[in-house]
């Protein structure tokens, strides 16, 4: 244990450090959040201005956070387990470097989407029309990269199996292929649409990833062990400065990749239900847009006033912190829940 709490607090130490000068670098680029596009403005209603004005204050606070934590941990990782694995220390439950591939494939490749995302959102690209992609075509390289995550997951490391508890384990064969793509893209854009309010996605990840670390070094998953306490390290020094009011936010390009990863992380420990229970704020959040979109589509009303959830509460008069607060702790209640049902 004192293995990878060492390297935990390595990627505290590290990311603490670097995040003040990345703040100021971020400044500096005009890398910022921004008022919302012309396009947004003819399709908002009065209670998205009311959300809005609540939110104002945090026009011109830089955003992209997720870029330097990525980049810790790709690069802290890359040297740990690279060293590991020359000394002999490196094993696992799954072939080693499968494993690193499947998290290397959700975590990159999102982040690239992500990073695609906030530029032309921070730089104005969209309004101007220069290198757009529409939604349809984003969502179908998500779906490339989430079939290419869950393509190594299948056929580099023979996962084809979700573990039920009190029931044991059911083989899915090739089902287990498209079941894992849609986890994958389903909690990448759950977490990113999370990601509204100052330290709630990071906190509710932070949480999530804690029940994950039990789960992985009670199977003795080393390669699962190290990612997960190198990621919590950088993301506990983000979360100190993205707390209420944040100096920095996270951006698409953590939003995607966290979301997409930790789907990932759920299904290399073979805990597929554990998974939707820990994560279960995220889902509520993703389906409540989910419900959103489709009322309005084919009812031709909203069904909620106003979505994601944490959106509809705040403008029921409940104030940020308390809402992250509360958020917090239904997701450390399932996390016991979840851990508990892996452990059956």
């Amino acid at each position: 244990m004192k293995f990878y709490l060492g390297w935990l607090l390595a990627a505290f130490g590290v990311t603490m450090v670097l995040f003040v000068p990345f703040i100021n670098l971020l400044f500096r680029l005009r890398f910022l959040r921004g008022k919302e596009t012309e396009e947004v403005r003819k399709s908002a209603t009065a209670n998205f201005y009311k959300i809005r004005e609540m939110h104002a204050g945090k026009v011109g606070t830089p955003t992209g956070g997720g870029i330097l934590v990525a980049g810790v941990v790709l690069v802290m990782c890359t040297l740990v387990l690279g060293w590991m694995g020359v000394s002999g220390n490196l094993f696992s439950g799954h072939p080693v470097w499968g494993e690193v591939a499947a998290l290397l494939v959700a975590f990159g490749g999102f982040a690239a989407l992500g990073f695609y995302d906030d530029l032309i959102k921070i730089f104005g690209f969209a309004r101007t029309g220069f290198f757009g992609l529409r939604m349809r075509h984003k969502f179908i390289l998500q779906w490339i990269v989430g079939g290419a995550a869950a393509a190594v997951l299948y056929f580099g490391l023979g996962i084809n199996f979700v573990n039920v508890p009190f029931f044991g384990i059911v083989r899915l064969g090739w089902v287990y292929l498209p079941m894992a793509a849609f986890l994958i893209v389903g909690f990448a854009n759950a977490f990113d649409i999370t990601d509204g309010l100052d330290g709630l996605s990071c906190g509710l990840l932070t949480i999530c990833l804690l029940a994950f670390w039990v789960i992985s070094l009670a199977g003795l998953d080393r390669v699962l062990g190290v990612f997960i306490a190198v990621w919590l390290g950088a993301l506990a020094a983000f979360l100190y400065f993205n707390i209420y009011p944040a100096r920095i936010m996270l951006g698409n390009m953590g939003g995607l990749a966290f979301g997409a990863t930790l789907a990932v992380v759920g299904l290399l420990s073979g805990r597929m239900v554990a998974l939707v229970i820990i994560g279960g704020v995220f889902i509520a959040e993703g389906l409540s847009s989910l419900a959103q979109l489709f009322s309005k589509k084919f009812m031709k009303k909203r069904f909620f006033p106003i979505a994601p959830v944490h959106h509809w509460l705040q403008l029921a008069g409940w104030e940020e912190p308390k809402i992250v607060a509360r958020a917090w702790l239904v997701g450390i209640v399932l996390a016991i829940f979840g851990v508990w049902l892996a452990a059956l």
